[in-house]
């Protein structure tokens, strides 16, 4: 018998670190616009629900193969992050904070709107199967293994840009002092344009990977943006390494807080061990901006 919990043990960790590959990537992109503009998109979890639906559209009304759906759906909602600051978040950007929570809860409504006017309340699939994969006795989801591989290399690949490459470096210096940047050459306006493409790209990616694994409908952004925020605000905002290692500590919670009771009190575990954290640093795990 205890051999029997041990291996469901282990099979409940294991699944709680493929749930924190999907949760690192749902708050990347949060993180990197935070951290580039000083400024939380709340709407952010609206525009893959966006990209989700772009994506079952693609694919079940137009017949295309998944892949090219994913891709043109990734592209779509990067243009649309792009549109979003360019159309509404810029002219913003030097108000108090209160309007610009106010500005992205307007779109949170609007996108949550439109979605039910274009598509309806009902909830809409993909209707695409992935197997699951059996070790011994531990069963694991193929399309979470898949946001998992997909999550860890999209992370690598941003942290190899923001670290490799001069836009990134920029991208780096100008979160940390926005003031002194247009003195050295660097043109914000653009910075802020291509973060928030960069921001919009990965909401696309999690889209994908999303609709995978989940049915869409016009509030699953109400499902996923309480807990993408809360991840982002326990790792630090703007940080990205904070927020990569609070998505693996929410996805523990969710994940062995399940395995031992129900799933719905790993969630309340979660949220306990949040408020106790904002007791202890109130600016996060990690509050230094990488």
């Amino acid at each position: 018998m205890d051999s029997i919990f041990d291996i469901f043990f282990l099979e409940a960790v294991l699944n709680g670190l493929l749930l924190g590959g999907l949760f690192a990537l749902l708050s990347l992109g949060l993180n990197l616009i935070f951290g580039v503009m000083d400024m939380v998109w709340i709407c952010y979890a609206e525009l893959i629900m966006v990209g989700m639906y772009a994506i079952w559209w693609l694919h079940t009304a137009q017949g295309m193969p998944v892949l090219a759906a994913c891709s043109l759906g990734i592209a779509f909602v990067s243009l649309l992050g792009a549109a979003m600051h360019h159309f509404i978040i810029r002219p913003v950007l030097q108000a108090e904070p209160i309007n610009q929570l106010l500005v992205t809860g307007g779109v949170l409504f609007f996108l949550q709107a439109a979605a039910t006017v274009v598509f309806g309340i009902e909830f809409r699939n993909l209707g695409v199967q992935l197997p699951s994969l059996n070790v011994g006795e531990m069963s694991f989801s193929a399309s979470r293994l898949l946001s998992f591989v997909v999550a860890t290399a999209a992370i690598a690949g941003v942290s190899l840009f923001l670290r490799r490459t001069f836009l990134g470096t920029a991208i780096r210096a100008i979160s940390q002092d926005r003031a002194i940047m247009p003195l050295m050459g660097v043109n914000p306006a653009r910075i802020y344009l291509i973060a928030s493409a960069i921001g919009g790209g990965l909401a696309g990616l999690a889209a994908a990977l999303l609709a995978l694994q989940y049915d869409v409908h016009p509030a699953i952004g109400l499902s996923f943006g309480p807990l993408i925020f809360l991840i982002c605000v326990l790792g630090g905002l703007g940080n990205l390494i904070g927020g990569f290692l609070a998505a693996f500590v929410f996805a523990q919670f969710i994940s062995v807080g399940g395995f031992f009771f129900q799933l719905e009190w790993g969630y309340v575990f979660a949220f306990v061990f949040f408020i106790a954290a904002m007791f202890c640093k109130p600016q996060g795990l990690l509050a230094k901006r990488s």
